[in-house]
């Protein structure tokens, strides 16, 4: 029985409302649990905003400890809508195996999580609680 719940969840035509003439929605592409396993996503905390004047797009530069594995990476994040002394200090969830991205003068070497909201833009993802720096995410 676990094995067909697993194939109908893993079948886009199986999801709600799909083939029921509701709104088209673009189903994401299917990967599979190892794909899944290969972005590296951890806890890290925010040490340092600065300003990236030099962006196209409104921007922060981050400083962010991912523990002493892995240590402090830097990240440009379109989250100027937090304020820079609430984002000193806080938790944030990074993908820390992505090729780094150079952005203008800055190179960006980890990817900050977040919800795409259509009022606020990024709303960042964290842990729910204090976590170890460098926690990886499962």
């Amino acid at each position: 029985m676990l094995e067909d719940r697993q194939c109908r969840a893993a079948d886009p035509s199986s999801w709600a409302g799909a083939g029921r003439g509701g709104p088209s929605v673009k189903m994401p592409a299917v990967i599979d649990a190892e794909a899944f396993a290969a972005v590296d996503m951890r806890v890290g905390r925010v040490l340092e905003v600065d300003a990236f004047p030099e962006a196209r797009t409104p921007a922060w530069k981050l400083t962010i400890d991912f523990g002493p594995d892995l240590g402090r990476r830097r990240s440009s994040a379109r989250i100027t809508h937090y304020p820079r002394e609430d984002l000193v200090g806080r938790l944030v969830i990074g993908v820390v195996n992505l090729p780094a991205r150079q952005i203008g003068p800055f190179t960006s070497e980890v990817l900050v999580l977040g919800a795409l909201d259509s009022t606020r833009g990024v709303v960042l993802l964290a842990p729910d609680a204090e976590a170890e720096l460098g926690s990886r995410i499962a």
